[in-house]
């Protein structure tokens, strides 16, 4: 794993009707390296950021998903509500980490997470 600071995006989370269908395309067409999690999820590396493939209906964003590494969760969640922004997702753990989801002024679904 690269050097990360806080405050940088590290993932880009795209939700999929057929998660292992968007997954094998990005490997074969970029060269990505998939780590698969499950029937659900797929991680690739290999394009300078990773990427998420979410295949469950209930734990994807309507949209491509920005997210943020922060140093402390808490802290994150504070700044976020203290400027306006909506949690729409507690935080939960992942395997590698804890994030939460939310909502900027805008409209726009990001997270934020810490490693575990």
């Amino acid at each position: 794993m690269q050097d990360r600071t806080p405050d940088q995006i590290t993932m880009v989370e795209f939700p999929s009707t057929s998660m292992p269908a968007t997954a094998e395309f990005l490997a074969t067409v970029c060269g990505w390296s998939p780590t698969v999690y499950g029937t659900s999820y797929t991680d690739l590396t290999g394009g300078g950021i990773e990427v998420g493939i979410q295949g469950d209906d209930d734990e994807q964003s309507p949209a491509p998903l920005m997210v943020i590494l922060v140093a402390d969760l808490a802290e994150a969640r504070g700044r976020v509500e203290a400027t306006g922004g909506v949690v729409t997702l507690e935080p939960f753990s992942f395997p590698g980490g804890r994030r939460f989801h939310f909502r900027e002024p805008g409209g726009n679904e990001m997270a934020m997470w810490v490693p575990e």
